[in-house]
């Protein structure tokens, strides 16, 4: 048995130009914070150029602009400094399978063995052992009343899930749970991806499928212009180079198709 005070965790979490790897998305800024009993070992984050155009929808969330990662570095130029951080650490992120997708794919493009760390999730923790509203990364961070700075930037989210995985470590040590393994069979054994997995989607989006929930989102329409729409996920397929989100829209009252990376903001319609 390994005691958790004895075990590097890397923290990691990565901002994207859209929600799929299959698509050609890219990371376009990465953040890395190892740490061990308690105490930071190397923190690193990097704006990354991906290549490509960061989609609206990823630019309202993150705030980052094609402009800003223009004279960035590629990611093939950073990833041995990655593998070299992460090493044989626990990596730790939230929505994990999200960020790994990305990474196995460009350490892929780069011709560079991928790394092959045990992963926990916060956020199959919080779906099983918890109750939250909801279980994206800040509204879980909003019900343990934690100040919440720079969401949705990549060091930004570290920090957050830093935070919400040491207050999960103390609610099981108080039942008795202080090592890896003991984490690991909560978890139900470390997190993996497959290139072939389907799309993992934003936990938020995820959630309403499956229960069934309305979301109000912000959608720019094919002119670019801002419409707000209550809706009900339904499902989530891919046509062309794009991902769309199927959602019956109380607006039209009928089923539409809503290209996800136009969609710029997701929130529960709690009170529709």
């Amino acid at each position: 048995m390994t005691m958790l005070d004895q075990i590097p965790f890397t923290f990691l979490d990565c901002e994207t130009t859209g929600l799929s790897p299959k698509f050609g998305d890219k990371i376009c800024e990465i953040a890395l914070l190892k740490v061990k009993g308690g105490k930071i070992q190397e923190s690193y984050q990097a704006l990354i150029n991906p290549g490509r155009s960061i989609s609206l929808g990823a630019t309202a969330v993150n705030g980052i602009t094609d402009e800003m990662v223009k004279g960035a570095p590629y990611f093939s130029e950073i990833a041995e400094k990655l593998i070299r951080i992460i090493g044989d650490s626990v990596i730790i992120a939230h929505n994990a399978k999200f960020d790994l997708s990305f990474l196995a794919a460009q350490f892929q493009n780069s011709r560079i063995p991928p790394f092959d760390n045990i992963v926990i999730d916060t956020l199959i923790l919080a779906r099983r052992y918890y109750t939250f509203p909801s279980n994206s990364l800040g509204n879980i961070c909003s019900s343990l009343n934690f100040l919440i700075r720079d969401e949705h930037r990549a060091m930004g989210d570290v920090l957050l899930t830093k935070m919400v995985f040491e207050k999960f470590l103390t609610d099981f040590k108080e039942k008795g749970i202080t090592t890896l393994e003991e984490i690991l069979s909560l978890q139900g054994g470390s997190v993996s991806v497959s290139m072939e997995e389907e799309i993992p989607l934003p936990p938020l989006l995820d959630e309403a499928i499956k229960r069934k929930k309305k979301v109000k989102i912000n959608y720019i329409t094919a002119n670019y212009k801002e419409s707000i729409r209550v809706i009900e996920p339904l499902e989530v397929t891919s046509f062309g180079d794009y991902i769309y989100l199927i959602a019956f829209c109380y607006l039209r009252q009928e089923k539409r198709t809503f290209r996800l990376d136009r969609i710029v903001q997701f929130e529960v319609a709690e009170d529709f």
